[in-house]
């Protein structure tokens, strides 16, 4: 696959409810109850129950990864969490996804990620590196 800067690779919205925390929280271990008890997310001076920061990064990386060459390899990935994403209980939450070339050479490609829930960025830094 060749990689031109500027180009979109990818862009997708995923919508998270709080079924998908619980089903997150059983499958890493993570129980916190922020992420599922909106009294206790209160408590802590937290908006409201919060998805998991790993979950919305894992969310990230594979709107990447179902867009890139089956044989492609990720260098690294890294983000900065900068806000949380807040799951209503009722209507969920989006996580928007878009993902653009921000540099590129004959032999790695760096993937930017613009990442926001509602108006929100959610995550800045937040970018793979991947082999050519």
């Amino acid at each position: 696959m060749a990689y031109t800067v500027g180009d979109v690779i990818a862009e997708r919205t995923v919508h998270l409810t709080r079924e998908s925390l619980v089903r997150y929280a059983g499958a890493s271990g993570d129980f916190n109850p922020i992420h599922y008890r909106d009294d206790v997310a209160e408590s802590v001076g937290l908006p409201g129950v919060l998805a998991h920061g790993m979950l919305t990064m894992g969310i990230v990386s594979s709107v990447v990864v179902a867009a890139l060459d089956p044989a492609a390899r990720i260098l690294d990935y890294g983000v900065r969490f900068t806000k949380p994403v807040v799951v209503h209980p009722v209507d969920g939450a989006d996580v928007r996804v878009v993902a653009t070339v921000g540099a590129a050479d004959n032999e790695v490609a760096r993937i930017d990620l613009k990442v926001t829930s509602g108006e929100t960025t959610v995550l800045v830094k937040a970018q793979l590196r991947v082999a050519v």
